[in-house]
C-alpha cells in the first residue's frame, strides 16, 4: 500500500483523470486521451507538461501507418504518486466519515 500523500500536481481534476485513464495500459495515443476527456489539444498539452515535468508521464513519439503518433505513458513514479494521492483521499474520506458518524463538528 502506498504511503498516503496529497499531490497538488495530480489533484487537478483533469490531471487526475489523465493518470487514472493511463493506469490499465502501457500507453495511450494523445488523440484517444484528448477525446476521452473532452479536452482540446492545447489543454491536454498543458496538463501533460505539468505531469511530465514531475516525471509522472512520458511522451513517446513515433510513426504509425505513415503518420506521426504521440503516445502518453504513465511512469512508475506517476503510478506511485497517483496511488499515494488516492490513498490520501481515502484517508481523508475516512476522517470525514468518522466525523459524520459521531456527530462531532470541529470549527
Amino acid at each position: 500500500m502506498p504511503y498516503p500523500v496529497f499531490d497538488e500536481v495530480i489533484h487537478e481534476p483533469h490531471r487526475l483523470q489523465i493518470c487514472a485513464y493511463l493506469v490499465p495500459v502501457p500507453g495511450r495515443d494523445f488523440g484517444e486521451v484528448r477525446n476521452e476527456l473532452g479536452l482540446s489539444d492545447s489543454a491536454l498539452s498543458k496538463h501533460l507538461k505539468a505531469l511530465t515535468g514531475k516525471g509522472y508521464t512520458r511522451l513517446e513519439r513515433g510513426a504509425r501507418e505513415g503518420r506521426q503518433v504521440t503516445t502518453i505513458v504513465l511512469t512508475a513514479a506517476g503510478r506511485d504518486a497517483l496511488c499515494g494521492h488516492v490513498a490520501e483521499l481515502q484517508r481523508m474520506a475516512r476522517i470525514v466519515g468518522a466525523d459524520r458518524r459521531t456527530g462531532l463538528r470541529t470549527r
